[in-house]
């Protein structure tokens, strides 16, 4: 087998690495989706004995905590490609984070595979970047099925977007405003923060008193979770529709419980951690009660569809004789219709050397209240092909 000379690989194991948000309120809210991958690896390296195709090899990953911040995202990938050698970098997370690397990782010839952030960009100029593929749905299709939605069952209600300022923000809003039927819903208000700010409720205010019915979030859990807090505070109840990436129950412990959470909307395109009926869930539980450092939830699960990805990127990788980095990235390019496991059937990772947008589908879910008066999402509607 071709093997490439860096020391990310040997004989015994292959060296991935990330960087990702372990502390602070980003890592909180995050930390369980790398929980998740390092759970699935465990798993692999030891109930299958590592990756069969390739000699056996055990994954290992090394993850630098950068803080999801962009000032230290540059330092913690230096260090992984050109100190230990890593043969990838796997799920970097934060739009703003990663994007003070990804430039670097192609210049390098890096694969920047899984990427935990759905920046439109990370898909849209495979041939300019063609070591970068996301492992999320894109947040400007997420805007735009919002729009739709909003001018398909809610026609002359009046729109806000509360978004943080960068691109998954912005992306977020274009998409809204590219959804939206002009003729039957306006935007009648934008209200930017930045990544950083500790207190957003002035934004909601300007909502409200923007008359605003409708709100959509381009926000993450923290967030998210004020900004939902606050309307439940002011008595004020609009629909709410929040990004994907705070739908995990964890949400409705940050937003002050499940009857502040009740009615909010999203989108997904994994199972719920909480269908126990489901083999394949049923064994993502078992494998956290065993290796995972956390409870699990919706992130471990798409932390585990991220980690699956991986493996069967290596796998056939290896099946095709070339654990390169350039054989690694022609592996990931040949996915076709690769469905995982924890994922929803029919939503399944395509890519080609010139279509780097893994996941295309998605479908809504709602917070719910149980009887016995916890927070649960549930989804409805039929799956979203977004083109």
């Amino acid at each position: 087998m071709k093997v490439e000379d860096i020391k990310g690989i040997n004989d015994e194991r292959i060296l991935l690495g990330s960087h990702f948000a372990q502390t602070g309120t980003y890592g909180a809210a995050f930390a369980p989706v790398m929980a998740g991958a390092q759970a699935y690896f465990k798993y692999v390296n030891e109930e299958l004995g590592g990756i069969a195709a390739c000699g056996g090899r055990k994954i290992e990953v090394k993850v630098i905590d950068d803080a999801y911040d962009p000032a230290n995202s540059p330092a913690a990938v230096r260090e992984l490609v050109e100190q230990d050698e890593v043969l990838a970098i796997f799920a970097g997370l934060g739009t703003a984070a990663h994007s003070a690397v990804w430039e670097y990782l192609n210049e390098k010839g890096i694969p920047d595979l899984w990427i935990m952030t759905g920046a439109h960009k990370w898909g849209a100029d495979p041939a300019a970047h063609p070591w970068s593929v996301g492992a999320l749905p894109d947040y400007f299709i997420e805007g735009t099925i919002f729009g739709k939605y909003i001018s398909e069952n809610l026609p002359g209600k009046k729109v806000g977007v509360i978004y943080q300022n960068d691109d998954y923000g912005k992306d977020e809003l274009a998409g809204v405003k590219n959804g939206l039927d002009p003729t039957k819903n306006e935007v009648v208000s934008e209200q930017s923060f930045e990544v950083t700010a500790v207190d957003i409720r002035s934004q909601v205010t300007n909502m409200k008193n923007a008359g605003v019915e409708v709100w959509v979030g381009g926000c993450i859990p923290g967030h998210c979770a004020q900004a939902i807090k606050a309307a439940d505070q002011m008595g004020w109840k609009p629909t709410i529709f929040i990004g994907y990436v705070n739908s995990d129950p964890a949400m409705f412990t940050y937003a002050g419980g499940a009857k502040v959470m009740e009615g909010v909307m999203t989108l997904q395109g994994n199972k719920m951690y909480d269908w126990t009926d489901d083999p394949a869930i049923a064994e993502h539980l078992r494998i956290m009660a065993k290796y995972g450092t956390v409870a699990p939830g919706n992130f471990t699960v798409e932390g585990q569809l991220a980690a699956g990805a991986m493996i069967e990127a290596l796998t056939r990788a290896c099946n095709n004789g070339d654990l390169t980095r350039q054989g690694l990235m022609d592996a990931v390019n040949s996915f076709k219709d690769v469905q995982s496991d924890v994922g929803l059937p029919g939503i399944v990772f395509d890519l080609s050397p010139t279509d780097h947008y893994a996941v295309e589908a998605m479908r809504m879910l709602r917070a719910t209240v149980t009887p016995e008066g916890k927070g649960k999402w549930e989804y409805f509607g039929d799956i979203i092909p977004f083109r």
